[in-house]
């Protein structure tokens, strides 16, 4: 029984390599290296510490090994990595795709000849509707030629980047397309007359026809095989190896014209380093002129040579995201604005906490004080409540410049004008610093409270003795001892208020929007909201910009945190430095 189980352990073992080893090599074939290479290392671990003996104990580490390396190590990576480039709108393929999108992709195509060439359209029909399995038949030059369903000849991945059918001439009755014979009905025919394309086994009825008002009521199949199938397609006219596509005429309607790709590419001699060099280059065809390539992107030239930026790719621009943050006035000002906020806004917010909380705390540590414990479960409430619901309340019932509680009710009973709380910047930071102390208090308030309970009374009783009062007694045995204890605690709340995107987004989302900047700034967005809105809004999504700011954010908090540590004399005791 022993001897199942075992085998049967290493059967799944084994199928857990194969499909592991199966997607990794995927990954790395689909130019997804980093993240394969991390997936092919946890597996080799994971087999190491489940057939080696002596590593058994690492095996229980095994999930942990996992999230490590997908949740940690693989994210810290992608964004060093990512800072380094221009990852972002408009430069999301690598270069190999950019390419081929210049070479394959339909909107890189022109029409050849205006006029457009005449076509039918059959379909199979199922319950009175047509079907995908359609025929199409073109007039060229009093000429019928006849074109199924193309056949898709460039993709990647799921992606069609481009499909290709071949035209087939009818010259009788009975034709052959792809190996099958077909019949027209009826014949001898005009284009407009034919009702019926047959084969053994399927019947196609005519089903679309730009000059017949029966058939244009069938605009909508129309379009649906158009977005399906022909926006990527061209078919090859066989005489002259003419490309037929469909394209939009002046008139807003889909029609089929001669067409040819605008950009191909070509051999090109150049002179490098005194030397001349043959490149492959990518040519506009209508130009003749090659396109230029620079930091990632592709310009084609208008006939003055003014550049025109055509599509980009992924590229490494080295320490150019960081040096943006200095050189550009319109980055960098908005930048430091929004880093001064920062720093303020968790100074603050831990000193307006950290104030109240111990305030509460010294009322709640009197053991004289009746009901204490009623007091110290009602403060704790707002760290109860789900931190979403509080701030949305405060957003909308109290601080919303329509109907809150403060302009609609309180303010006009003082007297006082409405206040734009989310208009004025301000303002804006007022309410900012006044919810987040609102959520915060309560934490602050049961540390201190806990470091309170640890102080001794015997030093309180020798102080009074030596005729210390109150305020001494606070400030020379209270304060010191309970800052040992709570100044790490301190420490780690600026650096999450620091990166706290939560409660900026939902209160103010960043605004009000700082003007004159071009990225989107706002007088109350802290460095990681700007670097979501630098990644996910705006005009575009510049990944690798808010990347090299993701950056600048963890060592000005760590640097920021290590002069703290430092000034505070947190851990000092620990290290052994007292």
């Amino acid at each position: 029984m022993i001897k199942v189980l075992k085998i049967f352990l290493l059967f799944l073992l084994a199928l857990f390599n194969a499909i592991l080893l199966l997607f990794g090599i995927y990954l790395i074939q689909n130019a997804y290296y980093e993240i394969g290479i991390v997936l092919l290392s946890a597996l080799i671990l994971i087999d190491f510490f489940i057939l080696n003996p002596k590593a058994y104990p690492y095996r229980y580490t095994i999930p942990a090994l996992i999230f490590l390396f997908l949740l940690v190590l693989y994210p810290i990576y992608f964004t060093i990595k990512t800072a380094f480039t221009n990852f972002g709108t408009g430069h999301i393929f690598t270069k190999e795709e950019t390419i081929e999108r210049l070479l394959y992709d339909p909107n890189y195509t022109y029409i050849l000849e205006e006029k457009p060439i005449k076509f039918k359209i059959f379909s199979v029909f199922k319950d009175s509707q047509p079907q995908d399995d359609f025929l199409i038949i073109f007039e060229i030059d009093k000429k019928y030629y006849v074109a199924g369903i193309p056949h898709p000849s460039k993709q990647r991945g799921r992606e069609v980047l481009l499909r290709e059918g071949k035209l087939v001439r009818i010259e009788d009755k009975n034709f052959k397309l792809n190996g099958r014979s077909f019949e027209v009905s009826p014949y001898p025919f005009i284009l407009s007359n034919i009702d019926l394309i047959s084969t053994s086994d399927k019947v196609y009825k005519s089903v679309y026809m730009l000059e017949d008002p029966e058939l244009e009521k069938n605009f909508s199949f129309f379009t649906l095989i158009i977005q399906k199938y022909l926006i990527q397609t061209e078919y090859i006219e066989p005489e002259t190896g003419k490309i037929l596509g469909v394209k939009v005429d002046s008139d807003g309607r889909w029609k089929f014209f001669f067409i040819d790709r605008l950009y191909r590419l070509s051999y090109e001699d150049i002179r490098e380093n005194g030397k001349i060099k043959t490149k492959l280059v990518i040519v506009n065809t209508k130009t003749k002129k090659p396109i230029i390539e620079e930091k990632g992107s592709f310009f084609d030239q208008d006939e003055k040579g003014n550049r025109i930026f055509l599509v980009g790719y992924t590229a490494f621009i080295g320490f150019e995201n960081f040096s943006r943050i200095l050189t550009d006035e319109q980055i960098s000002g908005p930048f430091l604005r929004v880093f001064l906020w920062t720093v303020l806004w968790s100074l603050f917010t831990v000193l307006f906490s950290f104030s109240l909380g111990l305030s509460l705390a010294l009322i709640l540590n009197n053991r004289k004080l009746k009901f204490r414990n009623i007091y110290r479960t009602l403060l704790i409430i707002p760290w109860a409540i789900p931190y979403f619901i509080s701030v949305l309340t405060w957003r909308n019932g109290i601080f919303n410049e329509t109907y809150g509680i403060l302009n609609k009710i309180i303010l006009p009973f003082l007297g006082i004008e409405p206040i734009k709380w989310f208009n004025d910047p301000f303002w804006a930071k007022v309410i900012c610093l006044t919810v987040n102390t609102w959520l915060t208090f309560p934490y602050m308030m049961t540390v201190s409270l806990g470091a309170l309970q640890g102080i001794p009374d015997e030093l309180y009783e020798v102080a009074a003795i030596d005729g210390a009062g109150k305020w001494n007694r606070f400030w020379y045995i209270t304060f010191p001892l309970l800052l040992t204890v709570v100044a790490p605690l301190l420490i780690s709340s600026f650096a999450y208020t620091f990166n706290n995107f939560t409660l900026i987004y939902l209160l103010t989302a960043g605004g009000p929007p700082m003007v004159g900047a071009t990225t989107p700034a706002g007088h109350t967005d802290i460095l990681i909201s700007y670097v979501y809105k630098l990644a996910f809004e705006g005009r575009g999504q510049e990944f690798g910009f808010a990347s090299s700011i993701a950056i600048l954010i963890f060592f000005l908090v760590a640097g920021i945190s290590l002069i703290n540590f430092k000034l505070s004399g947190a851990f000092e005791e620990i290290r052994g430095e007292q």
